[in-house]
């Protein structure tokens, strides 16, 4: 473990100069990769990270001495942030308080928050334009703890299936632990009940396809614990998960990692590393890099979740902040 004296160094981040302390910290244990290198790790994504969180509000994911060591949850920008850094004011209703959280519009917003021990980036599925209306549908498939990968795998086939149906590229990636996203560009036309509405009807159509793996069981102590559970409350307001090229707070510096549908089959999330995905990025290029092409109608979904609710299940949603 470095002192806490080891020098600074400035790196050159398009017409910034972005100073990053204790470069030589440790933060990821299992390969011994240091502050350093995560500022150069997304430094090699720098595309494909300022893809997926531009112009949206950022939740920070801080460890200030390690992944090892306290972990802060980060809304606000400090006082004493560069003039350059982008903001967005967000209101939070219940508790009646506002948030300038960081809006990235560049590489440089990226290695600033890495300065401020940020490991994790976690966006808004809506953009600072219009910051209720999301331009961003989640699919997260999350498996219960003895759920099988394999599981997870299936799941995204039958996904992957449900949207070639509908006429939607999804994009794929890992989550950077053990399941896997989809995200879709939609049309920024509804609020976030309503696209949270959309995507519970997308998972009961995968329930309904995979009745034995899948659920949309609200309770978690009421799930099947080898299901896959589809996860539609990440897209309730303020809910975020970690962006595509996002490293994850954990030893072996796992990344969420963009990848192919071809590669459903043969992925193994451990293996997508701030040590292996800087040379598959310079190999295949963002593999989200066409996601912002088209965006998508939820029509389709919402008539599905009307004829649900019409004839509801016997498992109900409950209520917002009661679940994992």
């Amino acid at each position: 473990m470095a002192s806490k004296g080891s020098p600074a160094v400035e790196l050159e981040v398009g017409d910034k100069t972005v100073r990053i302390s204790n470069p030589d910290r440790v933060y990821f244990p299992a390969r011994g990769e240091t502050k350093l290198d995560l500022a150069n790790y997304y430094l090699s994504v720098g595309d494909g990270i300022v893809r997926a969180l531009r112009d949206r509000p950022c939740m920070l994911h801080r460890f200030p001495t390690g992944v090892e060591g306290e972990k802060v949850h980060q809304k606000r920008v400090p006082r004493g942030a560069p003039d350059w850094l982008e903001t967005v004011r967000i209101h939070f209703p219940r508790w009646n308080r506002t948030a300038d959280e960081l809006c990235v519009t560049e590489l440089a917003s990226v290695l600033w928050a890495v300065q401020m021990s940020t490991v994790e980036f976690h966006p808004w599925n809506s953009r600072r334009a219009d910051t209720e209306r999301p331009d961003e549908w989640r699919i997260d498939l999350d498996p219960m703890p003895q759920a099988s990968f394999a599981a997870i795998r299936r799941t995204a086939h039958t996904a992957h299936e449900v949207l070639d149906e509908l006429g939607i590229r999804g994009f794929p990636k890992t989550s950077g632990g053990d399941g896997l996203h989809v995200y879709v560009r939609i049309e920024p036309r509804w609020e976030f009940g309503e696209v949270r509405r959309a995507a519970f009807a997308f998972a009961r159509e995968i329930e309904r396809r995979m009745p034995q793996e899948v659920t949309t069981t609200w309770w978690r102590k009421d799930r099947d614990p080898e299901a896959v559970f589809v996860d539609y409350n990440q897209n309730a307001r303020d809910h975020t998960i970690a962006s595509a090229y996002s490293v994850r707070g954990n030893p072996e510096a796992t990344v969420s990692a963009p990848i192919e549908w071809g590669e459903i089959d043969d992925v193994e999330p451990g293996d997508m590393t701030i040590a292996t995905v800087p040379e598959r990025f310079a190999l295949l290029g963002d593999l989200h890099a066409q996601i912002d092409d088209t965006a998508y109608s939820l029509d389709t979904l919402l008539e599905w979740a009307d004829r649900d609710e019409q004839a509801p299940p016997e498992s109900s949603e409950g209520t917002d902040g009661d679940a994992d």
